[in-house]
């Protein structure tokens, strides 16, 4: 498999549907019995947040999608996998399916008002970001966290595992499900980091980074255990969605055993 060549400075390939994903999405979920809530921002869209209680609950797995609105591939998965309806019933799951729905209709990294949100976890200056952290305080601490990306020049997948205190890595399970769909990144380096067998370990403590994302969030204040997915978005959009897909199972087989 060979990327398209269709990215050029910034993503440049296949978009959603934006409101027709969100009603898949809101019918998948009221059908299968979730949770429903939402946060308002000033931009005034309606940005979607569900819980779904586990029969046996062992686990507790946080969820998220959409955040960059130049990465449709998220939302979808989580479309995708709300039709499946194929959770364990051991585990408790709090998602949030598209963070930035103003940008996914714009196919534009940043919201509607030209911020990107994904670095805006530390400081909380957006209205956006401060209803997130609100409703994230509201949830209970998570075993692991999960949040869905692509990278628009990325070669192959790979991921990013923030594992502070060193607890048993699900990296490796993710890579073997994804490399079944999709390449693995090969670079030596994405960002500035080093990458190893598809896998980025970053080093720096949060603390010494001006700018946040919701990972770092999430480390510091929900739970000790993330991982972002990372598509590479100068694939086929259906080989994206069904490789972060195969990501999340890895992670929801761990958790379930």
């Amino acid at each position: 498999m060979r990327k398209l060549g269709r990215n050029a400075g910034r993503y440049c390939g296949e978009t959603s549907n934006v409101e027709a994903m969100l009603t898949v999405i809101r019918n998948a979920a009221d059908q299968t019995g979730w949770q429903r809530d939402f946060f308002s921002t000033l931009e005034g869209a309606e940005i979607l947040a569900y819980r779904r209680n586990a029969v046996a609950a062992k686990k507790c797995l946080y969820l998220s999608a959409g955040i960059h609105g130049d990465e449709p591939a998220g939302p979808l998965a989580v479309a995708e996998l709300l039709q499946q309806n194929q959770w364990p019933d051991t585990v408790e799951i709090s998602l949030c399916p598209c963070l930035n729905p103003t940008g996914l209709a714009l196919n534009t990294r940043e919201n509607a008002a030209g911020i990107d949100l994904n670095r805006d976890y530390r400081h909380l200056n957006t209205a956006a970001v401060r209803s997130h952290v609100a409703w994230l305080q509201q949830q209970p601490n998570f075993d692991v966290a999960v949040c869905l990306h692509e990278d628009w020049e990325a070669g192959g997948f790979y991921v990013y595992e923030v594992n502070p205190d060193g607890r048993p890595s699900l990296a490796g399970g993710i890579i073997k499900s994804a490399e079944l769909i999709c390449p693995i990144e090969t670079s030596a380096t994405v960002d500035g980091w080093e990458v190893e067998g598809g896998i980025i370990r970053p080093n720096k403590h949060p603390l010494e980074r001006p700018e946040w994302p919701e990972a770092l969030f999430l480390i510091m204040n929900k739970t000790r255990l993330v991982y972002t997915l990372e598509a590479p978005s100068d694939f086929p959009l259906a080989t994206r969605v069904q490789t972060l897909i195969a990501g999340v199972r890895s992670v929801l087989d761990h958790l379930s055993k």
